[in-house]
């Protein structure tokens, strides 16, 4: 019989070296102004999620199912508020209007790509491989 190995979420700390070959995973505390921003602008591919949330589990399965290693930037359901204001931010710094958030967020190539919903219907229709392509996060 297998044995599984154990998660262990990381803290992103400026300086500090990230673990090779692993998920890129970071926690949000409130008072890192502009973690978010940032963590978008640094990864081809980044899912923010509650902590624990099946949806946000589904998503990262189907990217590692297409051979995407997202960065994933968890936060607790306290620190949700915060997070949705950077991720306003982000969206008028790109020029587009602040719609309303849903939780897990993607983002591809530094914008918002949508939720769950919108990974699942570009995947059926085979549209996700290109964008994917495109954001640089596949080499194929």
């Amino acid at each position: 019989m297998q044995q599984a190995i154990p998660y262990k979420p990381w803290t992103i700390h400026s300086g500090l070296s990230q673990p090779p070959n692993h998920h890129q995973t970071a926690q949000f505390h409130g008072s890192a102004k502009g973690a978010v921003r940032d963590a978008v602008s640094e990864n081809a591919v980044i899912v923010l999620a509650r902590r624990g949330c099946c949806m946000s589990h589904v998503v990262k399965r189907l990217l590692n199912g297409h051979g995407v290693n997202p960065s994933v930037f968890e936060f607790e359901e306290g620190e949700e508020n915060d997070v949705v204001k950077e991720l306003e931010v982000i969206e008028t710094e790109n020029g587009k209007d602040s719609r309303q958030v849903q939780f897990p967020a993607v983002f591809i190539g530094g914008r918002m790509f949508g939720g769950l919903d919108r990974v699942m219907a570009t995947h059926i229709t085979g549209e996700l491989i290109p964008v994917l392509k495109q954001a640089g996060a596949l080499w194929l």
